[in-house]
């Protein structure tokens, strides 16, 4: 993979902010052609540097507003890929990460409501070769930096 110049930078920037932007549109803001944005985007996605295109849904404009953190500790070791394959098509494990400590995973779920949620912390502790988990429920987010 060649270095990324200030156009491509440009270009993941326009994608980052205006995904739905056609290729046309991204070119006026960064001066090149469609075809010259879509050789250099189909470049970026051979080279990996953009991963996938995807869609993020407002979970809190579905209603699911109520969010937990799911601590999962397993029967033994599982594979950090293993794990990911278990929560990946689960919609309401909305992050997932291996940690320090005793619990093996962290799990960020929301959903609808308490009857939702433990449905879903059903399907979690099913997937996998789980010994047991411990919920958190949030009560308030003070500080949330994620959203734009």
């Amino acid at each position: 993979m060649d270095r990324l110049d200030h156009t491509d930078e440009s270009i993941l920037a326009e994608l980052a902010e205006h995904a739905r932007a056609t290729f046309a549109e991204i070119g006026e803001r960064v001066s090149l052609s469609a075809p010259a944005v879509k050789r250099r985007v189909d470049r970026m996605l051979a080279d990996g540097v953009i991963r996938r295109f995807t869609t993020v849904v407002d979970r809190a404009a579905l209603g699911w507003t109520t969010e937990a953190y799911v601590q999962v500790y397993c029967h033994g070791r599982i594979a950090p890929d293993e794990l990911r394959r278990a929560w990946i098509d689960i919609p309401e494990v909305v992050g997932a990460a291996t940690v320090t400590g005793t619990a093996d995973a962290i799990l960020h779920v929301l959903a609808r409501d308490m009857a939702h949620l433990e449905t879903a912390l059903e399907r979690i502790r099913a997937s996998a070769d789980i010994e047991r988990s411990e919920s958190i429920v949030v009560l308030s987010n003070l500080i949330d930096r994620r959203t734009g």
